[in-house]
């Protein structure tokens, strides 16, 4: 792979509408710092599946990933338990941009999310647009210079000038 923004981990599969409430339970809301939210990522689909999610790193999905209520909580679960990349046939478009604006890397590929196996170990040259799936290499469309100017410095936040106030 070429030098560039650089993900590599473990797959955890998962199907299609899958809501804000399923990655994080609107009762947690009071719950601020990832790490804490983590304990309660996809709670409703049970611990073994957060275990899963949290030793892997990776997440492909099916239709309308992250679709539901615009809460930020079902991103920054998802970084406090390690989550680095989500691979998706399709993506709610807040849940999108929650995303790339708290950091985490998120491609939307029909192709690849499908190829991907519970299991498989995934790399992405988000840079590229280059992706190994168990060994096989898949294309997908390269994220642009803006989106990884924002995920190199760990979210929009990070990433926006600074001003001096004297």
């Amino acid at each position: 792979m070429s030098a560039g923004m650089q993900v590599r981990g473990i797959a955890t599969v998962l199907g299609d509408d899958i809501d804000t409430d399923i990655i994080f339970p609107g009762r947690y809301l009071a719950v601020l710092r990832p790490e804490d939210q983590a304990r309660h990522l996809f709670e409703p689909l049970g611990e073994a599946l957060r275990l899963q999610v949290m030793g892997g790193g990776v997440i492909a999905a099916g239709w309308n990933f992250g679709c539901g209520s615009s809460r930020e909580h079902a991103v920054t679960a998802m970084i406090g338990a390690g989550v680095r990349l989500v691979i998706a046939k399709s993506f709610s478009r807040i849940f999108f941009r929650n995303a790339v604006n708290n950091g985490l890397a998120v491609v939307m590929d029909e192709a690849l999310a499908g190829a991907v196996r519970a299991g498989d170990e995934v790399q992405a040259d988000l840079r590229a647009g280059i992706a190994r799936v168990a060994g096989t290499g898949h294309g997908f469309a390269p994220l642009s210079a803006e989106v990884l100017e924002i995920l190199a410095s760990g979210g929009l936040w990070a990433a926006r000038p600074r001003k001096v106030v004297a």
